[in-house]
């Protein structure tokens, strides 16, 4: 029998943006700028899960902050972070090696979570590749969905942005491969207001479209408004 039940993002008011929580065998897909608050809500979902009991996998190409980690689970951080299993690939072929090589975790443990921050911080250096960089984005996504599916967990990948001079607005990398293969997209935006931050959905199969929360990012993750 499929769960279907959702899964805590760590944080109320984010869960009920996206309809009860981060749903199992899908991608939820963050983008935004830098520092809009990527890692952190990443962070946060990671930590939630790893307090329930659950192993959290960890592909990073961003570059883990260890200390970020601590403060973010703060008293629990040495009780749960045994859990969590971190992947550091170098480059994009390697990103690729690294999302096979996961699949041994989560056959060999309780997986509650794999988190992927960013997908296309290392495909943005392979993009003279064209087709084939593109090709090779989508094998990686659609391995990532299958784990979602198999282990019926949710999937969390962070997308790096480009800005489209003419309409002057961000859009996420990666064409179809992430749009397409994610059920929910969020985009995560800085106001006009110093350090607040807004996720709005811009895709989700039950929820409308442009719904939106404000956040700060703050010392133990973020708060929300």
């Amino acid at each position: 029998m499929l769960r279907t039940e959702k899964q805590s993002s760590g944080n109320a008011a984010l869960d009920t943006l996206l309809g009860g929580g981060l749903e199992l065998r899908t991608i939820t897909q963050f983008f935004g700028e830098p520092a809009s608050g990527k890692s952190t809500l990443c962070t946060v979902a990671a930590v939630a899960c790893l307090r329930a009991g659950h192993a959290v996998v960890w592909i990073d190409s961003e570059g883990f902050s260890i200390e970020r980690f601590r403060q973010v689970a703060g008293d629990d951080t040495d009780k749960i972070a045994d859990r969590l299993f971190l992947f550091e690939p170098v480059d994009f072929e390697h990103q690729g090696t690294m999302i096979l090589e996961a699949e041994k975790v989560l056959k060999a443990h309780k997986p509650g979570l794999l988190v992927m921050d960013s997908a296309t911080a290392l495909y943005r250096t392979d993009l003279e590749k064209g087709r084939d960089a593109m090709q090779a984005l989508t094998r990686q996504m659609l391995h990532l969905l299958g784990y979602a599916k198999r282990y019926e967990i949710p999937v969390i990948i962070t997308n790096q942005v480009y800005m489209d001079t003419v309409k002057n607005t961000y859009y996420g990398l990666g064409g179809t491969a992430l749009e397409h293969l994610s059920k929910v997209i969020v985009r995560l935006e800085k106001t006009d207001t110093p350090g607040l931050r807004r996720a709005r959905l811009v895709k989700h199969r039950s929820r409308p479209e442009g719904a939106s929360i404000d956040y700060e990012i703050t010392g133990d993750g973020i708060s929300t408004r």
